[in-house]
C-alpha cells in the first residue's frame, strides 16, 4: 500500500467576482481547512500564482485569522491579497486585535456576515460582505466611502439588483446562469454567422469562403481584427486584412476563438457578457484535465469545445437538445453536454461546482492537479474577457 501524504494539498474552491460593469476584479479564494498554515502556504507558494491572476486580485476567505502567520503573509503581498474574514470570527480572543494589526499593514479587509451584536467591531472593519443566500442585506447602505462592498452567493438577475440597491459594488455568484442575464437574443445573426463559420471550418473550406463569410458582418470582422490586434497575440504590424487575420491565428486557433466569440457583445456599448469568461474557463480547464489524462491534440480540441459549448443554452435561450442536433457534434461530446456522461461528462460536471475530494478521487485527480488546471483555466479566462 502507498503511504499517504501526510500534507496533501489542500482542496482551492475559487469564485470569479464581478464589478457593476460586468468585468471581472477579483477571485475569491477559499482553501480547504483554510485554518491551516500549512495549506496556505501550499496554495500561495504556488510558483507564478500572482502573475496567473493579474490584473485581478485574490480575496482570500477565512474563518479565523490566526492562519496568517508571518510565513504566510510572506506569500501574500497587501497590494494584490485581501481578506474576507467571517464575523463570527470576532468572538474568539485576540481575533479583533488581529485583523486591526492586518489593517495597518496595509491590508484590506472584508466583515462577512453579520457580527454578534454584542461584541464591537473594530473601527478597521467599515467594508462589508454578505452571503445574499445566508444574510440579511445590510438595513441601511454600506458607506460607498469604504467600498467596494462584496455581496456573494448572488443567484439570479433579481438578486443581483437587490444587492446593487443595498449598495454593493462587487458580486460573485450565478447569477450570470440566469436566463435573464443573456438579454434579448432574437437578433442573432452574428451567432448563426459563427455558427456557419465553425461548419466550414470543420470541414476544411477554402480560406476565401471563411473570409466571404467574415465580410458579410461588419460586428463579428470588428471583434475578430480587434482580437488579434490585441496584446494576446503580440504581433508586430498590424493585421488590416482577414486573410492576414486567418493566416496569423491558423485554423485550428481561428476555431477556438469564432467558439468564444459566440459569446461577445453584440452591441459594441453593451455591457460584456460574463457567460464569456465562464465559458473560456470551463473550456480551458477541461481541455487541462484532458492533457493530464493523457489525451492528444485532437482530444484536447473536442474538451475545450465542450466547455465552449456548455453554456450555449443560457446564452441563445434554447434547450441543448436542439444546439447538439445543429452542431453535428461527436457521440462523446453530445453526451457530455446533454447527460454529462464519459470522462468528459465527469469533467464538466466537476467545473460546473466545487467539487469535493470525494468527487475527485473518485475522478481520479489529484486536488494539486485540480489546482493547477484551475490556475491554467482562470489565466487563460481572464485574458480572453480582456480581449474579446
Amino acid at each position: 500500500m502507498a503511504e499517504q501524504d501526510p500534507n496533501p494539498f489542500p482542496l482551492v474552491a475559487i469564485d470569479p467576482v464581478a464589478n457593476g460593469q460586468n468585468e471581472w476584479v477579483a477571485l475569491c479564494l477559499r482553501v480547504e481547512k483554510g485554518a491551516d498554515p500549512q495549506g496556505l502556504q501550499a496554495v500561495f507558494g504556488t510558483p507564478d500564482l500572482l502573475a496567473a491572476i493579474a490584473p485581478l486580485d485574490g480575496l482570500l476567505m477565512l474563518d479565523n485569522p490566526a492562519a496568517l502567520t508571518p510565513p504566510v503573509l510572506a506569500l501574500m503581498p497587501a497590494n494584490r491579497i485581501g481578506f474576507v474574514v467571517g464575523a463570527s470570527s470576532l468572538a474568539q480572543d485576540g481575533a479583533a486585535r488581529r485583523l486591526t494589526e492586518l489593517h495597518e499593514l496595509g491590508y484590506r479587509l472584508w466583515l462577512d456576515g453579520t457580527p454578534p451584536i454584542t461584541l464591537p467591531v473594530p473601527p478597521a472593519l467599515r467594508t462589508i460582505a454578505r452571503d445574499y443566500v445566508r444574510d440579511a442585506l445590510p438595513a441601511s447602505r454600506p458607506a460607498a466611502l469604504f467600498g467596494p462592498h462584496l455581496a456573494r452567493s448572488v443567484d439570479s438577475i433579481k438578486a443581483f439588483g437587490e444587492c446593487e440597491m443595498a449598495g454593493f459594488d462587487w458580486f460573485s455568484g450565478d447569477y450570470p446562469l440566469d436566463p435573464a442575464a443573456a438579454g434579448d437574443t432574437n437578433d442573432g445573426t452574428s451567432r448563426r454567422r459563427i455558427m456557419t463559420l465553425l461548419g466550414l471550418l470543420s470541414r476544411d473550406a477554402d480560406s476565401r469562403e471563411i473570409e466571404q463569410q467574415l465580410k458579410q458582418d461588419p460586428a463579428l470582422s470588428y471583434h475578430l481584427l480587434k482580437l488579434v490586434n490585441s496584446a494576446a497575440f503580440a504581433v508586430s504590424t498590424q493585421i488590416t486584412s482577414f486573410n492576414q487575420a486567418i493566416s496569423l491565428l491558423g485554423r485550428r486557433q481561428l476555431q477556438r476563438w469564432l467558439q468564444l466569440l459566440l459569446y461577445a457583445r453584440q452591441d459594441a456599448d453593451g455591457l460584456p457578457n460574463l457567460l464569456l469568461p465562464l465559458a473560456a474557463r470551463r473550456a480551458a480547464q477541461l481541455e487541462a484535465l484532458c492533457k493530464q489524462a493523457g489525451g492528444d491534440r485532437d482530444a484536447g480540441d473536442l474538451a475545450f469545445m465542450t466547455g465552449v459549448f456548455s453554456l450555449l443554452d443560457r446564452l441563445l435561450h434554447m434547450p441543448m437538445t436542439e444546439i447538439v442536433a445543429d452542431l453535428h457534434l461527436p457521440d462523446h461530446v453530445a453526451g457530455a453536454l446533454l447527460t454529462r456522461s464519459g470522462p468528459l461528462g465527469n469533467w464538466l460536471r466537476l467545473t460546473e461546482a466545487h467539487p469535493s475530494s470525494q468527487e475527485l478521487e473518485a475522478a481520479g485527480i489529484a486536488p494539486a492537479d485540480w489546482w493547477n488546471s484551475q490556475l491554467n483555466a482562470y489565466h487563460w479566462a481572464i485574458q480572453v474577457g480582456r480581449n474579446v
